[in-house]
């Protein structure tokens, strides 16, 4: 079983992150949730992300096997959402929906909007090689 957090599986995640969070950054939706959303259903979603990803690497990363590896368990999952939360301000500063001067805070809801599907792919892609 493989544990360890390399180059190949920060490059999947990148790929997984970046295959779901283009065509959903295009969405004029998906702008508008980020200007409208309350910040209790932000945080739900986000709580929501990181659940999810902890779920699907529990089963299909790890294969339900933690117990000596807690830590990269938990790092790994941060680090997932960090890429891709990373890939997604990019795409986002990309075609110029990212206004992280002018109005940050809607900014951050866009990104989390977008991040948790995102985060999905990323997680998915990198369970690919996984035994």
């Amino acid at each position: 079983m493989k544990y360890n957090f390399n180059f190949e599986d920060a490059s999947q995640i990148f790929v997984g992150s970046f295959a779901l969070a283009v065509p959903i950054s295009f969405s004029e939706e998906a702008w508008r949730l980020g200007e409208t959303l309350p910040i209790l259903n932000l945080l739900v979603l986000f709580t929501l992300s990181m659940v999810f990803l902890a779920l699907y690497t529990y089963e299909s990363v790890f294969q339900r096997d933690i117990s000596k590896r807690k830590m990269v368990f938990i790092l790994r999952i941060l680090i997932a959402y960090f890429i891709t939360a990373m890939v997604v301000m990019l795409v986002l500063f990309c075609i110029n929906k990212l206004p992280l001067l002018s109005n940050s805070l809607v900014a951050l809801k866009r990104v989390i909007i977008i991040s948790m599907p995102a985060s999905m792919g990323a997680i998915v892609v990198d369970s690919f090689d996984k035994e």
